[in-house]
């Protein structure tokens, strides 16, 4: 059996739940843990496993870098096996095995426990609702279900993972029991697609009764959602994030387009119109709600003026959030059978610029309202005298931050160690990203 491993996370935070569960079995059969980003040729871990990303073109190319790096220190001595599991090992298995046979083994998405073997350990069945968290300790993400039934024509995921699976709700409180006895205080609930939850299970939405008993879990203080679809949204949703003062008034809601004939070829299954209803609809319901939004440009079937619909949208909409990528055909996919890629990659890049560029002026103008408030916010960590946090209004990792200067910081807190903890800053000033706060 290995007594030393290192595990190397690609992708998205989906795949940080997948390396979770693994290195809980890891942990719990004795193997010590060589942390990610550590120096290879000090630490000299048994092995090496990568969790890879195959979603778009970038993610495989990283995925690929990083499991040619691995093996590169395999070569050094600094490890003597290197296991590729996750999404690029799932869809190009074979491909990988010819074009780099110095990987000692490859595994699906679903081949945890072939991996765990290989190690040397068998799956231990009372583990799999705890967790071994590579973030800090006092968040955590919660995946609420596998798979995805949408048909969306640039999306490889169901190529990959399969239909959409929940996880039953008991299931679900028990493994966030697990996580809030650990210490985590904010839950961040995640799947390919949270809004669909309970529908193959309980033949009906159950995503608001879900995050209604989150909220009940002692310890729990801040329960923030992530990756929801726009078509068929469960209003009942919207009525816990209003009344409950534990829900993160915030919501990530990939819209992709707003003209209809892209929406269409994406196979988004709601149009321009109904989208603009919903937006109206959220703002309405949830007063000081916080949208975060992702938009695909050059998608097939966006002309200037389709482009040009896009730019109104989110000038009028004022997305608080907004990332935005290139289109980019993926092989297997419905788009890729059935449409023309046909803007060029120049354009693509040209039209994501001018998007960024207004979504910018827009963030920036978020922030600056935001000036001489007083928000509660959870410090993440501890920079060079500065510490770093977030309100309910900030997602980790992908949303700015709130630096508040430790020389701020109350005299009856400077001898404790704050990190994880909330705190109440007053806002000073703001750039397009980030905040500066005083403690107050």
């Amino acid at each position: 059996m290995f007594k030393t491993i290192q595990l190397v996370t690609l992708g998205c935070s989906k795949n940080i739940v997948d390396s979770e569960h693994l290195l809980r079995q890891i942990f719990n059969a004795g193997i010590k843990i060589v942390p990610e980003g550590k120096d290879l040729s000090i630490d000299k871990p048994d092995a090496i496993i990568l969790n890879t990303c195959g979603f778009i073109k970038d993610a495989k190319i990283e995925s690929i870098e990083a499991i040619l790096q691995a093996v590169e220190a395999k070569k050094l001595g600094y490890t003597k096996k290197v296991f590729v599991f996750g999404c690029l090992s799932q869809r190009y298995r074979e491909e990988l095995k010819k074009e780099i046979p110095e990987v000692d083994g490859f595994f699906g998405v679903f081949d945890a426990k072939l991996l765990l073997q290989a190690l040397g350990p068998d799956w231990d069945t009372s583990l799999d609702r705890s967790r071994y968290l590579t973030t800090p300790s006092h968040y955590a993400y919660l995946k609420i279900s596998e798979g995805c039934d949408r048909v969306c024509s640039y999306c490889s995921i169901p190529l990959i993972r399969g239909g959409y699976i929940s996880l039953p709700i008991d299931d679900l409180i028990e493994e966030a029991k697990f996580l809030a006895h650990n210490g985590v205080k904010e839950l961040i609930v995640i799947a390919q697609d949270t809004t669909y939850y309970g529908l193959d299970l309980y033949k009906e939405r159950r995503l608001a009764t879900l995050l209604e008993q989150l909220c009940d879990i002692a310890g729990i203080e801040w329960v923030r959602l992530l990756y929801c679809y726009p078509a068929s949204f469960p209003e009942s949703v919207l009525d816990v994030m209003a009344s409950n003062p534990k829900m993160c008034k915030y919501l990530d809601i990939p819209l992709q387009h707003i003209n209809d004939r892209v929406l269409s070829n994406m196979r988004r299954s709601i149009d321009g119109n109904a989208t603009r209803k919903l937006v109206e609809n959220f703002r309405k319901r949830v007063p000081g709600i916080v949208l975060r939004t992702t938009m695909i440009v050059g998608h097939p079937g966006e002309t200037t003026t389709a482009f040009k619909e896009l730019c109104n949208f989110i000038l009028e909409a004022k997305f608080e959030r907004l990332g935005a990528f290139t289109y980019s055909q993926e092989e297997g996919t419905w788009g890729a059978n059935n449409l023309r890629d046909a803007v060029s990659k120049r354009v693509k890049q040209e039209r994501y610029d001018e998007l960024m560029g207004i979504q910018s002026v827009i963030s920036y103008n978020y922030n600056l309202s935001r000036r001489g408030s007083k928000e509660r916010i959870i410090i993440d960590s501890l920079l060079d005298g500065v510490y770093i946090g977030r309100s309910m209004s900030e997602s980790p990792e992908v949303d700015g931050e709130i630096l508040v200067g430790a020389h701020s910081l109350p005299k009856a807190n400077v001898n404790k160690n704050i990190i994880g903890t909330f705190a109440n800053v007053q806002i000073e000033n703001a750039d397009e990203y980030d905040l500066s706060a005083l403690f107050i």
